[in-house]
């Protein structure tokens, strides 16, 4: 609860968000625990051959989560902002137009900042070598924006006239990955290095064009940068990063393998 206090009260909703963030963040793992399940079962087979005290406490917590969040829906001052996932609001042309305004702003700003680029620090490379290629690390540049930050792109004035809300804001990004060229809007942390890497990766096997259609596709059905899986699996390899730096992985074999199963 809020108390009186003007400072108080903004440490209190700071927190509450906070926290809110991460309850978001957990269902996010949990939404990805029940595609893996969509992708391999149907709903007939599990509701015949699940077991029964798991199924129905899985049932009990989608039921108490759903029931939870549609009453603070309800009481949204503004509830047009809160936009349900659904189909695309554009037609197939438009999509189409979309994913190759995408791709253009994505090529235009790699060929913009690589000339800029500087290869990645020795001490970064090696904390960073237990987890990418040693291609890779060798190939991608770092730039740092000095203050200043990617504007976003110019076809966000036609999405959003077009009733697209919530696109992300790349001002305020610790980082922004083009291709090979990783722009750094804060300071380059283990942690924010590690992000802007899994997304080269994920521009290295699907290429920029595929990479492309992922995220606007992702977009415009979830209508959350979160929610895309294309960043939902950097979340997800990140997080495993953080909490145990010691416990290496190959970050290409886990997006080659999302790649094969069509998670993105």
């Amino acid at each position: 609860m809020f108390s009186s206090d003007e400072v108080g009260d903004r440490a209190a909703i700071v927190q509450m968000n906070a926290e809110l963030h991460h309850a978001q963040l957990e269902m996010l793992s949990a939404q990805c625990a029940t595609d893996r399940l969509r992708l391999r079962y149907s709903a007939e087979e599990i509701a015949r051959h699940a077991q029964r005290d798991v199924l129905r406490k899985a049932l009990s917590s989608a039921r108490a989560l759903y029931e939870y969040y549609n009453s603070i829906a309800r009481q949204a001052p503004d509830p047009d902002a809160i936009e349900k996932p659904g189909t695309s609001l554009l037609s197939e042309a438009k999509v189409e137009a979309a994913i190759a305004r995408m791709a253009d702003f994505l090529r235009a700003h790699r060929e913009q900042f690589r000339p800029q680029g500087v290869p990645l620090q020795r001490e970064h490379k090696q904390a960073m070598e237990p987890f990418f290629s040693a291609s890779l690390l060798g190939q991608v540049r770092t730039v740092g924006s000095k203050g200043q930050s990617v504007p976003n792109p110019p076809f966000y004035v036609e999405a959003q006239a077009l009733g697209i809300k919530n696109l992300p804001d790349l001002t305020h990004m610790p980082s922004l990955t083009f291709e090979d060229v990783l722009v750094f809007q804060s300071e380059i942390t283990a942690s924010t290095l590690f992000h802007a890497l899994v997304h080269a990766v994920q521009f290295e096997v699907l290429g920029l064009e595929r990479y492309s259609a992922r995220f606007v596709q992702g977009f415009l059905r979830t209508r959350s940068l979160v929610s895309v899986p294309l960043e939902t699996h950097v979340i997800q390899l990140e997080a495993k990063f953080t909490e145990n730096p010691g416990e290496t992985f190959s970050v290409e074999e886990k997006v080659r393998l999302w790649t094969n199963q069509g998670r993105y």
